[in-house]
């Protein structure tokens, strides 16, 4: 009975610290995450279904080779719209929230938060209980955000763009791997992420395809927002030294991640997947109009660069620079730099 007691005590605890947390800015993004990743799951598995029908039709010879192919890229096409339509829709969620963070509206609530409620147990209490260390790969949601900008005859100086208007986001997926079977510093993390780099012009301009060329031109209009998209799938990898120190009970060891200083040094490569301009401005009879232009605007197709990131448990400082130019036969090169915060939720 004693037990019990505890046990409903605890759950008590428990259940006071998740309404305390459920609305700090780490439980948010990871709601945006699980909700993005529950919308390209339900598009595929409507897409498979489709596809799946259309075979069907084709081996009973009620249609040809070619209208199965022309089905099968229009359904894949339309499939792809649907992703970036729900997709966009909680994108501009994500962007309110880090805004809040931003301006304090959001609180960090850490794992540990709820250690302020201390509870003892009789040692009989988890008598059953096996202990076990993290395995030896494991995953992680991670989130970033922050300035972006281009650095321009290696200088970030006197830059074209606004400084603290012009954001970064990046989130994706993880598995980070001890290297070494019975030492915890050394990790090799790999993943697939999403990263948008935005750039918002200063003095009224915006940027215009002028041939092989893209230029930075003003407008004729006033522009209350204009903003530069890019949006890329990057694999990111890093060799990663974990400080966190291993324990030891009953004369194992075991090792746990994300507990101490972490510091990651590699780099990152993938393929743009679209660039677009977005405008905001008073029409001459007084209408607000908002305005999203989709284009390829000279920009590379293939990125890479060089990152790296300093931190104490989830929480790090976070530096990224494009090794490739920003566009494709500018006169001069401009790479893209990116410093902000990086969360990695275990």
């Amino acid at each position: 009975m004693r037990n019990l007691k505890i046990y409903l005590a605890t759950l008590v605890c428990l259940f006071a610290s998740k309404i305390y947390s459920q609305n700090s800015f780490e439980n948010r993004t990871k709601e945006i995450a699980s909700k993005i990743e529950a919308v390209v799951k339900s598009e595929k598995e409507k897409l498979k279904i489709q596809v799946e029908e259309i075979n069907i039709q084709l081996s009973e010879n009620k249609i040809g080779l070619d209208d199965a192919d022309k089905k099968k890229k229009s359904l894949a096409e339309a499939s792809a719209i649907a992703i970036e339509d729900q997709v966009a829709k909680l994108e501009e969620e994500l962007h309110q929230i880090v805004q809040d963070k931003v301006d304090g509206k959001l609180k960090s609530v850490s794992k540990d938060s709820s250690a302020s409620i201390s509870i003892k147990f009789p040692k009989d209490f988890f008598e059953k209980k096996v202990n076990k260390g993290e395995k030896r790969t494991t995953s992680q949601f991670i989130f970033a955000f922050g300035a972006n900008n281009l650095v321009t005859d290696k200088q970030v100086a006197n830059s074209n763009f606004k400084y603290w208007k012009s954001h970064f986001y990046e989130w994706g997926f993880t598995s980070n791997t001890r290297i070494l079977k019975e030492d915890n510093l050394l990790h090799f993390k790999y993943g697939m992420s999403l990263m948008y780099n935005n750039l918002r012009a200063t003095d009224n301009r915006y940027f215009e395809k002028n041939g092989a060329q893209t230029n930075l031109v003003a407008s004729s209009v006033h522009l209350d927002e204009s903003r530069f998209r890019n949006v890329y799938i990057m694999v990111p990898m890093h060799l990663e030294f974990d400080f966190s120190k291993k324990e030891i009970r009953e004369d194992a060891d075991y090792f746990r991640t994300h507990k101490s200083w972490r510091v990651g040094l590699g780099g990152y490569a993938g393929f743009r997947i679209k660039s677009k301009q977005i405008f905001c401005f008073d029409d001459n009879i007084g209408n607000s109009v908002d305005q999203k232009i989709k284009g390829n605007y000279n920009v590379n197709d293939f990125n890479y660069g060089l990152s790296t990131y300093i931190g104490y448990k989830e929480t790090s400082l976070y530096l990224k620079y494009d090794l490739q130019p920003l566009f494709e036969n500018n006169p001069v090169d401009q790479n893209n730099i990116s410093l902000g915060l990086r969360f990695d939720f275990n």
